[in-house]
């Protein structure tokens, strides 16, 4: 009993402590340059991923939400 109830408390404040640096919140002034770059952007290509947004609804038929008509034929 007293090993299961130990090994219980290890395994929680393994879980508990996690490994977040608390720190350090916000971006700082010298990594901003770095983050500023385009192809650290969501959507690096704005063309592109347009066009991926469309294969995508018309792959899976999901129409309406993008402002896509038709089926899932692909052919709008």
């Amino acid at each position: 009993m007293k090993l299961s109830v130990t090994c219980g408390a290890l395994l929680a404040v393994a879980l508990l402590s996690g490994c977040a640096n608390l720190q350090q919140k916000e971006v700082q002034p010298w990594q901003r340059g770095t983050l500023a770059k385009s192809e650290m952007a969501w959507e690096p290509d704005p063309l592109t991923a347009q066009y991926r947004r469309h294969v995508q609804f018309s792959k899976e038929a999901a129409t309406g939400g993008a402002s896509l008509g038709g089926g899932g034929c692909g052919c709008n």
